[in-house]
This record gives structure tokens, C-alpha cells and sequence, in this order.
């Protein structure tokens, strides 16, 4: 029974989505020129190459923040239920604090938060 279902719900999902891409593309509208080819950044036109690198240092950086940004995500439903979590919740929240600083204390060390 619950396979039955499973597969009507994945044939649907998969029919809703294969006619919306369908209606989508019926409906709109084509036109090309060499202008839509061309990096777009604030409508300004662009200067030399488009593809250029950056220093790993903005990507290190980013995906730093982006880790810990979500690791005290995790933090708003203790905060929800501390009141009945007890001493034993606390604890565990402060190792999980204690083991997010020690995360942040090691890329500090290595240099990988300097600007330069």
C-alpha cells in the first residue's frame, strides 16, 4: 500500500515539474543578442576578462563563516527547551561551544582570518 503511494506521489512530483519546465517554455519569450552573453555586474560593462581569479583566502573565509553560522544555528533550539534540559543539557551545550571556539582557534592560529 505505502509503495503504491510512493510511487503515485514520485510520478506526480515528477509530471508537476516536467510541465511547469514545458509551460515555461512555450510561453516564453526568445530572443538572443551578444549583450545577454556578457557578465553583468551592477550595469556596468565590463572591463578586460570576465573570468578572473580570486585568492583562495575570500573562499577559506566564506566557507568559515558560512560553518559557523550554521553550527550556532543548532544553538536556537536548546535555547528553546533550556529550561528543561537541566545541568546535563548545559553540559552539553557548553562542550559543543567548547569544541565551535576550538574550531575558530585553529584557522585564527594558522593566519587564515588575516586580511592581506
Amino acid at each position: 500500500m505505502y509503495f503504491v503511494l510512493l510511487i503515485v506521489s514520485l510520478l506526480t512530483a515528477i509530471l508537476l515539474v516536467v510541465a511547469a519546465l514545458g509551460i515555461a517554455r512555450l510561453i516564453s519569450p526568445r530572443s538572443f543578442n551578444p549583450q545577454k552573453g556578457e557578465a553583468y555586474e551592477c550595469g556596468i560593462p565590463t572591463r578586460g576578462r570576465s573570468w578572473m581569479q580570486f585568492k583562495v583566502g575570500y573562499y577559506l573565509f566564506a566557507i568559515l563563516f558560512l560553518m559557523f553560522d550554521v553550527e550556532t544555528v543548532f544553538l536556537f533550539p536548546w535555547a528553546a527547551v533550556v529550561q528543561d534540559l537541566g545541568v546535563g543539557g548545559l553540559l552539553s551545550v557548553l562542550f559543543f561551544l567548547v569544541i565551535l571556539a576550538l574550531g575558530l582557534a585553529y584557522p585564527w592560529r594558522k593566519g587564515a582570518l588575516e586580511w592581506k
